[in-house]
Parts: structure tokens; sequence; C-alpha cells
């Protein structure tokens, strides 16, 4: 206990003296340079920020514009896609339908029912086609340039379907056809016994 209150009375001491030594300077003293070149510095910092939103206002209208520039692109390899898979739709019932039409081996109850299986799909095709001329043309559809990408995709799909559908249909119906070729070969061969 003797030891804490002569550690505390030497503090005490100490601090006194230290305090008598001590004098004040004045007034404190402000720099206005330092306070002028701090101003400056904040209209800068100020200045830059406004030029960053600016900036960065100006790149979100071009990231909209490369939207609207990527969803036209998308409408137009859509519509690529769609007159390419129907002129095929077209080119498959000229040219193979005619020859499975003409074919001796195919009955003529058939004709009837083949043609109407393709003019199904050929009608859908065309249907789709005008309800596509519709979306692209008239002002009354109010759609974004996305849903309108998405509903042209959606119809490139399908025709692709189409085309799948109208190509398994013919390979089906030349299948017949050399089945009943080779039945009929088989048929009206000449025995040599």
């Amino acid at each position: 206990m003797r030891n804490i209150i002569r550690k505390l009375m030497l503090s005490v001491l100490l601090v006194v003296l230290i305090a008598t030594n001590a004098s004040p300077q004045g007034m404190p003293v402000y720099d206005n340079t330092n306070f002028i070149s701090l101003a400056k510095s904040l209209i800068e910092s100020a200045k830059q920020t406004t030029q960053l939103l600016k900036t960065v206002e100006f790149l979100k209208q071009q990231k909209e514009n490369i939207d609207k520039v990527n969803n036209v692109i998308k409408q137009l390899k859509a519509i690529r896609e769609l007159a390419k898979n129907n002129q095929r739709l077209f080119d498959i019932v000229q040219g193979d339908l005619r020859e499975i039409l003409n074919s001796p081996f195919i009955k003529p109850d058939e004709v009837s029912r083949i043609s109407d299986s393709f003019d199904d799909i050929l009608q859908n095709s065309v249907e789709g086609m005008e309800y596509i001329d519709q979306i692209l043309s008239s002002d009354n559809m109010k759609m974004t340039d996305a849903e309108r990408a998405e509903v042209l995709k959606e119809y490139e799909l399908k025709s692709k379907e189409m085309v799948s559908e109208i190509e398994a249909k013919t390979r089906r119906y030349r299948e017949i056809i050399a089945f009943r070729e080779m039945q009929h070969k088989i048929n009206n061969r000449e025995t040599d016994y």
C-alpha cells in the first residue's frame, strides 16, 4: 500500500512540474491557402463526379441501343430461318410429293390422303407467315422488340418441326413405295425350275 501511495504522489508532482513549464502559444493560426486548396479540390471532385454520372448515363443509353440492335438482329435471323424453312417445305412438296404421287405403287385412294396431309402442313406454314407479317407490319400489336423476337423464334421452331414432319412423311412414303416395288418384283418374278 505504501508503494502505491508513493507512486501516486510522484505522479502528481511530475504533472505539476510539467504544467508549470508549459506556456501557451497564443491564438491558433489557420492557414488560408490550405483552406482554399481544399475548397478547390472539393469543387474539382464535384466536377469529376458530374462527369462520371454523365458517362454512366451515356453508357446506359448505349447499352439500350445495343439491346435494340441485338433484338432486331435476332428478328432478322429468325425471319431468315423461317423463310428458309418455308422454302424447304415448298421444295419438298413440289419435287418429292410429285414423285410420290406419280409412283405406280401408290394406290388411287391413297393419293388424296397423302396430298391432304402435305396440304395441311403447308397451310399451317402459310398461316404462320401471315401472322408473322402482321406482327412485323402492324402497330396495333404493341410489342417490344424483345417480345417480337421471342414470337419469331417460337415460329422458327414450329417451322423446323414442320420441315421435320414433312421430311419424315416423305421418307415414310418412299419406304412404302420401295417396299411395294420389292414386293411387286418378288410376286412377278419368273421361276426357272
